[in-house]
């Protein structure tokens, strides 16, 4: 029985991907399990990993589920995270973020 997942991004700079995924989440790292490896648990089932590998940097996407796209859109505009705004895909709305490597980080509401 799967209890547990866990979303992986790869990056380049883990200093400058903390710095990113801190802005998106209003938020430090919940674990820093090994060198190389950040940790974020924005549920209690499900997580993100940024783990430092640049010969696999910059192709990751992952997709997150959001309550409220526009309060998600206007979270990343305040924290300085670029992007165009909702927009249609999949038959809902998403917000399509990048990461400074060129990883995807799509919300979906």
């Amino acid at each position: 029985m799967i209890r547990r997942v866990l979303a992986q991004s790869t990056v380049t700079d883990l200093g400058r991907a903390e710095d990113w995924y801190t802005r998106l989440f209003g938020r430090g790292p919940d674990a820093r399990p090994m060198a190389g490896l950040l940790e974020w648990y924005p549920g209690e089932t499900f997580g993100l990993q940024v783990w430092a590998e640049p010969e696999r940097a910059g192709h990751c996407t992952v997709v997150l589920e959001e309550t409220d796209l526009d309060a998600a859109a206007a979270h990343a505009s305040e924290a300085g995270i670029a992007h165009d705004g909702p927009q249609p895909g999949g038959g809902a709305r998403i917000l399509p973020l990048t990461d400074p490597d060129g990883n995807r980080v799509i919300f979906a509401g």
